[in-house]
């Protein structure tokens, strides 16, 4: 019993020392006093903010913590709270700033220069319910394919195929009054608080775009966008393109609403599929094509640009088919297939949010602020756990220990490592047979005419260096 109380204190030891570490290092009290949290009064804000990470490791609530008396903070519950309800603090900045750092400072140093960075959008449900939970609203959840209340958290991550860094979000409400179970408090228009509650309730697509670009006024960079067929409009794909100079892959939605100018008419994803003829045989994609995506605005055309789409065969059902649209004219096909499949990481950041850093079950608070906040110290969890898993089996991570390994190494040459393996061969000799000196003088003349003259002559350079020395 003792034992294992002694490990688990040593254990919660280290992922103290962890949290403490990547707080430092990345310098979080700053961003946190730019983004608007800093101390009044009372306890420093860093404080509170790395006992709020610390709890993905405490398999009990803050509150039950301090029914059984365990809870050894020195703040109470009530600091806490209005921590996160504090809506004048920029999570979302905050988040954008910090992962800006991760990258430039951790991830991108390690990282080859041919290996291409992605921006991953995509949505994931949150039930939440609760009359009094501002801005929770019916949505159609397409996982179960049932109406329910509570958010589409949007997020916008960071992966260069290897490692992922979440760099913004934004929980996706319903601007119709109907559908919402309790209405936004009111803020000044200017106020951070107003603005996340104003862009919550605004259409999937303008949040994209708006998050883009904050992300890259925040010093961000990539050379793909990567989507899914719920976010690939033609509209959409286009603005990316336009205003931010971005490069989209994305999946398309097999729509006869959709079209897209193919030699000269406008046609829906089945209609090109039809009207051309695949390739034979095992290749990795079916069919290839050049169109056009048009943006009008008033039935006038304002901008055209050209794309390309990829047919791949579909692997569980070999009949059906998926397509794929780039706005990068010069990449392969194979490579659009191969690029795409880094969109896959943001599933994997989804999956370990909801199953191990308690996004679902950790924030219970009827407000739009706590809930943000609580999206926030997430992310920060998933990055904590991003940068532990890269250097703990990147060896390009290990930084100045790779070079004093190398001087040192540098130092044992290979005549001199070759002379050490035969005294202890020797010696070994010795201490089992038990020989007399001139035996061993022998047995070692023999040995050594025995060898190829190279190896001679490197044992004869280091006696004579030794000896010298």
């Amino acid at each position: 019993m003792a034992t294992t109380l002694s490990q688990a204190l040593t254990e919660m030891q280290e992922e103290k020392d962890t949290i403490t570490g990547f707080l430092h290092k990345f310098g979080v009290g700053d961003l946190l006093r730019k983004c608007r949290a800093h101390k009044v009064k009372g306890f420093p804000v860093l404080q509170i903010f790395t006992y709020l990470l610390g709890c993905m490791f405490s398999p009990i609530s803050t509150y039950m913590s301090m029914k059984i008396e365990t809870y050894k903070e020195p703040f109470c519950k009530n600091t806490i709270y209005r921590f996160c309800n504090d809506a004048g603090i920029n999570w979302h900045r905050f988040l954008r700033l910090l992962s800006e750092r991760i990258i430039r400072e951790f991830m991108r140093p390690a990282t080859s220069e041919k290996r291409n960075e992605y921006f991953v959008l995509d949505d994931t449900p949150f039930a939440k319910t609760g009359k009094k939970t501002e801005l929770v609203a019916k949505f159609f959840n397409h996982v179960n394919m049932t109406y329910q209340y509570g958010f589409r958290i949007l997020t916008l991550l960071w992966t260069d195929e290897y490692s992922s860094i979440p760099i913004d979000f934004c929980p996706l409400s319903s601007s119709d009054n109907k559908l919402l179970k309790c209405s936004p408090k009111k803020y000044d228009g200017r106020s951070v608080a107003a603005q996340i509650r104003k862009q919550a309730q605004q259409k999937a697509p303008d949040i994209i775009l708006d998050m883009l670009k904050k992300a890259i006024h925040a010093g961000h960079s990539a050379k793909y966008v990567l989507f899914d067929s719920w976010f690939a409009t033609p509209k959409g794909i286009t603005a990316i393109k336009r205003e931010l100079s971005l490069d989209v892959i994305a999946m398309v939605k097999k729509s006869s609403k959709v079209f897209y100018e193919y030699q000269g008419e406008q046609l829906d994803i089945k209609r090109i599929y039809s009207r051309n003829r695949k390739r034979p045989g095992k290749s990795k994609y079916l069919l290839s094509v050049q169109v056009k995506l048009i943006q009008k605005r008033n039935r006038k055309i304002i901008s055209s640009i050209p794309a390309r789409i990829v047919y791949v065969r579909n692997k569980s059902n070999r009949k059906d088919w998926i397509a794929l649209i780039t706005t990068d004219m010069d990449i392969s096909e194979e490579e659009i297939i191969r690029c795409y499949g880094a969109r896959w990481n943001i599933e994997v950041y989804f999956k370990t949010c909801k199953q191990y850093l308690k996004l679902l079950k950790e924030c219970n608070s009827p407000s739009f602020d706590a809930f943000t906040c609580h999206l926030t110290i997430v992310a920060v969890r998933y990055m904590i756990l991003s940068i532990q898993q890269r250097s703990n089996t990147d060896d390009r991570t290990i930084g100045e220990l790779f070079w004093i390994i190398t001087a040192e190494v540098a130092e044992i040459s290979y005549n001199h490592s070759l002379r050490l393996i035969l005294d202890a061969l020797l010696d070994t000799v010795r201490e089992f047979f038990q020989v007399s000196d001139e035996q061993m003088t022998a047995f070692t003349l023999s040995f050594f005419n025995r060898l190829p003259e190279h190896l001679q002559r490197a044992l004869c350079h280091d006696a004579t260096r030794k000896n010298v020395a």
